[in-house]
């Protein structure tokens, strides 16, 4: 899979149920041996285990949404432990997982121009997540 929009998550915006702007948008480390991204059902972060969720980053500041395309100040997953990381997942942040709005998958990277797999394995430090300053930044509607 590369970088997409869970469908859930494009309907959120196209029926004011996500305001990039003005919502509290977040996102967590992903464990993919402990989930199965499913793109055309998954809705909520209650459909994401609890033990597929390594570290959950603070709020999105400087948020800005120019010619459909979301970006935001790099993030911080602060002083992470546990399993290996291979995907980030976006979502609205509401303090509830049965109404915490699941946004996109991040799991493919550029290295040295070139496109990766994410992989990250905590070691107990901070992991710093450098939004792509070209193209399509964190996503594209």
């Amino acid at each position: 899979m590369a970088n997409t929009l869970y469908d859930q998550g494009r309907e959120g915006f196209l029926m004011g149920d996500i305001s990039w702007r003005d919502h509290d948008i977040r996102a967590i480390l992903i464990d993919l041996a402990d989930y199965a991204i499913n793109l055309a059902t998954h809705k909520f972060l209650s459909d994401v285990p609890a033990v597929a969720r390594v570290s959950v980053s603070p709020s999105f500041v400087a948020k800005t949404g120019v010619a459909g395309v979301a970006d935001a100040d790099n993030i911080t997953f602060p002083l992470v432990t546990g399993d290996p990381s291979e995907a980030i997942v976006v979502y609205r942040h509401t303090g509830a997982d049965a109404t915490a709005r699941l946004i996109g998958v991040v799991d493919t990277v550029t290295v040295s121009g070139a496109a990766a797999a994410l992989f990250v394995s905590p070691n107990g430090g901070d992991i710093v997540v450098a939004w792509d300053d070209t193209g399509n930044r964190i996503f594209k509607l």
